[in-house]
């Protein structure tokens, strides 16, 4: 079941403050930056760079995730390992709210998200 309205919103005003804080400067966007989406009840944080080959083409490098549980009322953080795959961020793997999963991924304490 995806979030609501509001809850969607919410998590839109709060990544967007996020992403003021933690995005390269301006004029090196062009070559790094990282952006977000939303699906169904999932945020999803990701890095943005031109293709290797195709400078043209972008690919998209998955950071971070949240999944909110509407039954446990939780937000459920997960990393994106080497194997490719997500994982749950075992040190805190439950957030109750969405700033709180955002102040994780900003302080990285473990380096899973941003390396």
């Amino acid at each position: 079941m995806a979030i609501s309205e509001f809850e969607e919103k919410r998590c839109e005003r709060e990544m967007e403050k996020f992403l003021a804080v933690h995005r390269p400067p301006v004029h090196i966007r062009n070559e790094v930056d990282i952006a977000y989406r939303l699906e169904n009840q999932s945020v999803e944080i990701f890095e943005v760079r031109p293709h290797w080959q195709n400078k043209l083409e972008k690919i998209e490098t998955p950071v971070a995730k949240a999944t909110y549980v509407k039954t446990q009322k939780e937000w459920r953080i997960y990393w994106h390992k080497s194997d490719m795959k997500w994982h749950r961020y075992e040190p805190k793997a439950e957030v109750q709210c969405f700033e709180e999963f955002l102040s994780i991924v900003g302080e990285d304490k473990h380096c899973c998200f941003w390396g």
